[in-house]
């Protein structure tokens, strides 16, 4: 009876399970299957108990099949069939479709039997056919790696890149596309990447280069992506040869160096012209001084007024010197220390004390900041958009300023507001650039320096200026600079 029980308990265990179960003896004669044998294959049990095997198998695939049914009873155990090769079953109306199968070994009184456990694995197949239609159709090489790091598949953007053929590469090690110098550290890198796997870029922070067929080395930049499949995962590396870039990168370094050499001297050719210049004009209106002092007696209104005109013209170009001479030497020997802005604005607004009183200007100051800045640099900075503030007023109403900032990213956002008479709109591009006037001298002085400073000055503290005004209405002036 325990006989009786076991076979009963075994049978039921057999049809309840949702895989095709197929029971064959050493002759390959079909001994027993279950019900989703029946679904799978579209037979009826009584169609197939007593049948070789051989009526499953496709008749390209069947003519090998009774050398390995009698190999596997040579050794029975507990094995996949067919490891690394493609496997193929054929359902009664004659449509072939892709299995995995499963051997597992039965001792009976009758001797020992197979049990094969089939599995349609079309849908995987379809799936792995999309996957490797996607993979082909990238735009950048692709190839995927086992845990070993074998190459197990590549697309044609490989083969281009590299220079090998798609059976030159495949079960290769990934070492083979590693320059020598880089191969000993390789492995350990894979072994790292398989112990906390996830979707990257590899080599973060390092340069990357990879060999091809011919010996040469590229740059590359590689994305690692991990792929679960069966019981095993891979990666599947994107690889992009960035040689180009690094071209440009590398002119575009070039580049830069030379306009910062260029800029560099213009500034010391600016710093010493300025400076040369500076004494003659000293020299010319020394004399105009002197001619007017000990000829004052002797000198018509005629001559006085054009010497009035040269010493002020004079003036004008001492003025330009100055501010050509400060605009060189920003940003030189300076470093950065803590900046207290409600402090440093209330020096800058002590200093303007008297044009302040003048035009009854009235500035409110909300709460700033205390950052990392240039100090004498910043106080420049507001000591010239408080003083255009004042200057560029409306005729009609006193001054009203109003002084802000805020946190913005990792930025501080300043806000200097003002009634004044505003920019035309197709000036507002313009105002930063050196030299640039927008009204007469008889009407505002000024030699078009100070918010070219002011751009400079935000521009060393890794920040942007710029203006949004209204004619008639007032302006405000916002600028950036970095939390450092």
């Amino acid at each position: 009876m325990e006989i009786k029980h076991n076979e009963l308990s075994f049978q039921l265990m057999v049809e309840a399970t949702p895989t095709a179960l197929i029971v064959v003896n050493n002759y390959g004669k079909i001994a027993y299957l279950n019900n989703f044998s029946e679904k799978l294959f579209l037979y009826k049990k009584n169609e197939l108990i007593g049948q070789d095997i051989g009526i499953l198998i496709p008749q390209n695939k069947s003519s090998n099949h009774p050398a390995y049914i009698k190999e596997f009873f040579v050794n029975p155990k507990s094995r996949q069939m067919g490891e690394n090769r493609e496997l193929y079953a054929l359902k009664k109306n004659g449509v072939t479709f892709p299995v995995e199968i499963g051997l597992n070994p039965l001792v009976t009184v009758d001797g020992t039997l197979v049990l094969a456990a089939i599995i349609d694995i079309s849908d995987r197949k379809k799936a792995d056919e999309q996957f490797r239609l996607v993979v082909e159709s990238a735009p950048n090489a692709m190839i995927m790696v086992d845990n070993r790091g074998l190459i197990i598949m590549i697309n044609k953007q490989t083969e281009l890149l590299f220079g090998y053929s798609r059976d030159e590469l495949i079960g290769q090690k990934m070492e083979l596309l590693v320059p020598d110098r880089f191969k000993e550290n390789h492995s350990n890198h894979r072994t790292s990447f398989y112990k906390k796997p996830t979707s990257r870029a590899m080599g973060a922070g390092r340069d990357l280069f990879a060999l091809k067929k011919d010996g040469i080395e590229i740059p590359i930049e590689i994305g690692l992506n991990l792929i679960p499949k069966k019981d095993s995962q891979f990666v599947l590396a994107s690889i992009i040869d960035i040689t180009e870039r690094k071209k440009n990168e590398e002119a575009f370094k070039e580049y830069t160096k030379s306009i910062e050499h260029k800029n560099q001297e213009l500034e010391q050719f600016t710093y010493i012209a300025s400076h040369d210049l500076s004494e003659p004009l000293n020299s010319i209106q020394g004399l105009i001084s002197l001619i007017m002092d000990d000829e004052e007696n002797n000198i018509d209104e005629n001559l006085i007024v054009k010497l009035n005109f040269m010493d002020q013209s004079v003036t004008r170009m001492k003025e330009l010197i100055k501010g050509l001479l400060d605009y060189a030497r920003l940003g030189k020997n300076v470093e950065s220390v803590e900046v207290d802005f409600n402090l440093l604005v209330k020096n800058v607004l002590s200093d303007l004390e008297s044009s302040i009183k003048k035009h009854e200007a009235n500035i409110i100051v909300e709460n700033l900041p205390k950052i990392k800045a240039y100090e004498l640099e910043i106080h420049l900075l507001f000591q010239n958009l408080i003083s255009n503030a004042i200057k560029y007023r409306n005729s009609t109403i006193p001054p009203k300023i109003h002084i802000s900032a805020k946190h913005v990213n990792n930025l501080w956002q300043f806000a200097i507001r003002d009634n004044g008479i505003g920019i035309p709109l197709d000036q507002k591009d313009k105002i930063f650039l050196l030299f640039q006037r927008l009204h007469a001298r008889n009407e505002y002085s000024g030699v078009g320096i100070g918010l070219a400073h002011c751009k400079k000055i935000v521009e060393l503290h890794n920040g942007n200026i710029w203006a949004d005004s209204e004619v008639g209405k007032g302006s405000i002036f916002y600028f950036t600079l970095a939390v450092k």
